[in-house]
């Protein structure tokens, strides 16, 4: 990571009006149509959370304004983010586990799976708060949401980690769809890199 050249920021009145925000946060919750996504991984035999979760995490690494984080009240670009997911145990309590970025799909799901096989032989809570360089991601299989909110600790505004969620697949004209939940700093960026974010997803699900 470097630091960031805030002060020659085309955003530079935008990030200071927002950096001091009690809540600087905003939440963008949609719908992502996802019926190639579903068929490649059917026939690939690719889990479909992984699936999404790469998705995310390969286009969020496109888009600038995602590898944005503060630490020590400077603002730092990272090369590469990574993403942390919540994980369901068998007792229905959750977990977090890390999932590196990697270039192909097919990649991200065989380390994915060999993430989630260790952590079942070990399970830890490991809530990610020292991690910088990652992306926060949480699945609600059982809800197909059109709104979400996240529980907040007060100290997050202090790193700008963007956290998203995805909800349950639906159908919808006979297309598949799935929520999709975006959080993020507004200091950060704004609603048109959320709405790129969006975008650069769809265009890549509807290429497979």
């Amino acid at each position: 990571m470097k630091e960031f050249d805030v002060e020659n920021w085309n955003r530079i009145a935008q990030y200071n009006f927002f950096k001091t925000y009690e809540d600087p946060f905003f939440n963008i919750t949609a719908n992502l149509e996802v019926s190639n996504l579903y068929r490649c991984c059917k026939q690939n035999q690719l889990s479909f959370s992984l699936a999404c979760m790469y998705v995310a995490l390969k286009c969020a690494n496109e888009i600038t304004e995602f590898k944005l984080r503060f630490k020590n009240d400077k603002v730092y670009l990272f090369d590469l983010v990574n993403i942390g997911s919540t994980v369901l145990n068998d007792d229905f309590t959750f977990s977090f586990c890390d999932f590196e970025f990697h270039k192909t799909m097919q990649e991200f799901d065989a380390n994915g799976k060999k993430v989630l096989e260790n952590h079942k032989i070990g399970i830890v809570f490991n809530a990610q708060e020292d991690q910088l360089g990652i992306i926060h991601c949480s699945t609600i299989p059982w809800v197909s949401f059109t709104g979400f909110k996240h529980a907040r600790n007060g100290n997050e505004g202090l790193q700008g980690i963007p956290k998203v969620v995805f909800g349950k697949i639906f159908k919808e004209n006979e297309i598949q769809k799935i929520p999709f939940s975006v959080e993020v700093h507004h200091a950060l960026m704004d609603g048109y890199h959320v709405g790129l974010l969006y975008k650069k997803m769809q265009q890549f699900i509807d290429r497979l």
